[in-house]
């Protein structure tokens, strides 16, 4: 006891019990626990997808890669969400975590993939003039397909040429298969654009 007559007791913090993303947690204010709803994934996810959009767009430079990203960031985090601690990091700063990641997976791949286009478009050179994507393709679309990026050729390649299914493509490009369909979606929306600039 104090000499004012009241009792000091030392009260310790609640037993860590190995749940990371309980209904609640608490946190101390004046000396009691105040208990704070964590947000569910799809209240994290509302809340914060502009926010993670406009940081990967701002990271990337680019809207179509930003919104692919996007879609790879909130898989992400969906399948990690048990994972998720709010003590330790709010919700949009664990989510801009896992958008940063992807979006350094993303670049590091578009460099690899970019190098390999040079290597090749060196090797090529001097080669006769024959039809580059296959047989049976009119000259205007030869052409349009050459106009394409070599990302856009490669999804075309794996779902019309080689006739696989989303997941499997997907697989073979590292990218969720959401991505995949956009990509593919994107990329014969360019290609018929090229072919009527070229008519």
């Amino acid at each position: 006891m104090l000499e004012t007559g009241l009792a000091v007791t030392q009260k310790r913090p609640a037993a860590y019990n190995g749940c990371v993303n309980e209904a609640t947690t608490t946190w101390r204010a004046h000396g009691r626990a105040v208990p704070r709803a964590v947000p569910s994934f799809v209240e994290a996810a509302e809340a914060h997808l502009d926010d993670v959009f406009a940081y990967l767009l701002y990271l990337t430079g680019d809207r179509t890669v930003a919104e692919d990203l996007t879609g790879e960031t909130f898989e992400k985090a969906l399948r990690t969400w048990r994972r998720y601690d709010p003590r330790r990091a709010s919700a949009r700063t664990w989510l801009c975590q896992i958008a940063r990641s992807t979006a350094l997976d993303h670049l590091r791949s578009d460099a690899r993939r970019r190098r390999r286009e040079a290597t090749y478009v060196q090797q090529s050179i001097g080669e006769t003039s024959e039809p580059v994507f296959g047989e049976g393709l009119s000259p205007e679309v030869e052409e349009a397909l050459r106009g394409l990026s070599a990302g856009e050729r490669e999804v075309i390649a794996l779902r019309i040429v080689l006739d696989l299914d989303g997941e499997a493509a997907a697989k073979l490009l590292g990218i969720s298969a959401t991505a995949c369909s956009t990509r593919l979606s994107r990329a014969l929306q360019r290609l018929e654009e090229r072919v009527k600039i070229d008519d």
